[in-house]
Formats: C-alpha cells, structure tokens, sequence
C-alpha cells in the first residue's frame, strides 16, 4: 500500500524558497528607492518651512525700505536659518527680485538630497514679495528671471515646487 504524501519534498521546498528569492530580488530595490525618495521628501518639507517664515519678513521690510535686504538684513529679520537637515539659508538680491537658497547639509540626510558630497538647494523667489516661486522658474512671465535655480531633484521636492 502506499502511503499518502503529506507536506512538500525537498526539491519543492527548494523551488519554492528559490521563487521567493527571485521574487525579492525584483521587488526590493524599487521598493527601496521609493522609501528613499519618501525620506527625501520629508526632509525637504524642512526647508520649505524654514523658506515660508522668510517671506513676511522680506516682504515687510521690501514695502517699508523699497529694496530687497541684504546679507546683514536678512540675519537682523530672520531668526532661524538652520534646521535638522538644512545648513543654511542665504539671501540674493536679484536685479528683477529676490530669493533665499536653502542649502541641505552634506550628512545625515537622504543620499539624494547630496550631491558630489555638498548638500542639494532649494531656493524660494519673488517679484514683488505677494507672489512667491520655489525653485528653478525663470520665465519672464510666471517667475523670477535671473534666479539661481536649486538642485533639489524633481521627485524631492513637495508639488508646490514642481
């Protein structure tokens, strides 16, 4: 009589453990790219905050002095300039506006937001202090000519900035 087979062979075991192999090694890196590019995400949304508690005061000292303020200014009006992953904020006058560069700092940030071991920029812009651009638009009509623009890549940067 024969006996009824209960469980897996071992060359099942094998082949299963082998699909399950092949399977990870498709799926692992693309999964881990996106949760990068989600850390990277989060991290920018730092900058973006330290960006939007510059724009009143600029804005404010543009309507009262009629120019943009300076490096000297800019440190006297705008009390943080450094977060948990940015280095630094830096204002430019631009002939036609103005903008401030959040610089990422070079280590303990996502390995997308550096670049060539120097952390990415992200920068915010305006005209005339009521409208406000993020990054890299240089065109006469809807932004600021002349900007430098930052090197946050686009899948970093939140969807106001894109």
């Amino acid at each position: 009589m024969r006996q009824k087979q209960k469980g897996l062979t071992l060359i099942e075991t094998m082949m299963l453990l082998a699909a399950i192999g092949i399977v990870a090694t498709i799926a692992i890196p693309p999964a881990y790219q996106a949760y990068e590019n989600s850390v990277a995400r989060e991290q920018v949304t730092d900058a973006i905050g330290l960006l939007d508690n510059v724009k009143a005061p600029a804005t404010a000292f543009y309507t009262e002095h009629k120019r943009w303020p300076e490096k000297s200014d800019f440190d006297n009006l705008v009390a943080v300039r450094t977060g948990k992953y940015v280095e630094s904020l830096t204002p430019q006058v631009l002939p036609d506006g103005f903008q401030v560069t959040a610089t990422f700092k070079n280590s303990g940030v996502s390995p997308g937001l550096v670049t060539n071991n120097v952390g990415r920029t992200l920068v915010l812009a305006t005209r005339n202090g009521s409208k406000w651009i993020c990054n890299d638009d240089t065109d006469p009509a809807t932004g600021v000519p002349g900007l430098v623009a930052g090197t946050v890549l686009k899948e970093h940067r939140p969807p106001v900035c894109k």
